[in-house]
């Protein structure tokens, strides 16, 4: 591939540029746009990866400059999550040396990079907190009364035990949470709705998603308090658009389109309440990827993703998730900066 070429596929068109090596430097993985990876080279010497100059993730730590140094970097979430973390893999695999796949405790999956002792793995939660099918017990109780007869129980106190394990192994941790929570064909707020529980016992008078996720978030930040170390990062990135258009993925929605939005259209259709109200005042660092995402419309794998319907919900690779790790590795940069 020759530096500035153009890889096509039906619905995207990233230009890319040509991997070039370094003497001196090292080795120069180039990503998308702003993501530079640079790993020095030196037999023996401690092995440090670096984006934007930011000492990220290595086995020990650079005594000469203040940086950032990590050997575990978790990604929390749903599927979306999971591109997120998948486009991330993708180019560190390109560095040469020797990958196991490994996974922490709960994690769906995990690599872990030996000669750097590097590992980043992905802990699948798609509420962030335990939830599962509820019916009406035939003794009644207080839901009952209500008229519910059957619905999902959200335990908005008890973390998923998916991602437990990691708020304590992980020195970066990247949550994200958002489109379960409004799906119809799973909770349907009629035939099975949410019915949030908090230390044990049902929420009343009941409460709508977007309070429920208030709660869950509320208390996602005082388990993390208590559970992470003193120097652990924290994000939570800020749930992405869907593209669907004529019907949801279970109506015949499609998203054949070749171009991105015109920022005119972005501006007519983009509209995202303050779902994290929650998380204002924490200490979670916010990776407000919805806008810029917006525009991409034509950058869903549609009827190329494998599925009986079109996916426009997940994104191509590469492509735009890899300018979400653009942004966190800038944000990453600005908290080393401000430290």
């Amino acid at each position: 591939m020759d530096s500035g070429s153009t890889i096509q596929r039906s619905d995207l068109r990233v230009t890319t540029t040509i991997v070039k090596r370094y003497k001196k430097v090292g080795i120069a993985l180039a990503v998308t746009k702003l993501m530079h990876l640079i790993l020095s080279s030196g037999v023996g010497s401690p092995i440090t990866v670096i984006f934007h100059n930011l000492s990220l993730f290595g086995s020990s730590r650079n005594t000469e400059t203040s940086v950032l140094i990590c050997n575990s970097a978790g990604f929390v979430g749903d599927s979306l999550n999971r591109n997120m973390f998948v486009a991330l893999f993708c180019n560190l695999k390109q560095v040469p040396g020797e990958v196991r796949k490994w996974r922490p405790a709960g994690a769906d999956r995990g690599f872990t990079f030996l000669q750097y002792n590097l590992t980043i793995a992905y802990h699948r939660t798609n509420l962030l907190a335990c939830y599962g099918r509820w019916s009406a017990n035939p003794n009644g109780g207080v839901l009952e009364s209500l008229g519910y007869k059957e619905g999902y129980r959200v335990d908005v106190d008890t973390p998923e035990g998916t991602w437990v394990e990691a708020a304590s192994f992980h020195d970066i941790l990247i949550f994200n949470t958002g489109h379960w929570w409004w799906a119809p064909s799973k909770f349907d707020p009629v035939k099975s709705p949410m019915l949030f529980f908090e230390k044990g016992s049902p929420v009343v008078p009941t409460i709508p998603p977007d309070a429920g996720l208030d709660m869950v978030l509320k208390h996602m930040v005082s388990f993390l308090e208590g559970k992470t170390r003193s120097n652990t990062v924290v994000f939570f990135r800020i749930q992405c658009p869907r593209h669907f258009e004529g019907g949801d993925w279970d109506q015949g929605g499609s998203c054949l389109r070749l171009q991105p939005f015109s920022p005119q259209k972005v501006e007519e259709l983009f509209s995202l309440t303050n779902l994290y109200k929650a998380l204002q005042g924490s200490g979670f660092h916010m990776l407000d990827i919805s806008h810029m995402s917006e525009f991409r419309a034509d950058a869903h794998p549609s009827t190329a993703g494998g599925k009986k319907h079109d996916d426009c919900m997940h994104w191509c690779l590469p492509g735009i998730t890899d300018t979400w790790n653009d942004l966190l590795i800038a944000n990453l940069d600005n908290i080393k900066v401000g430290n």
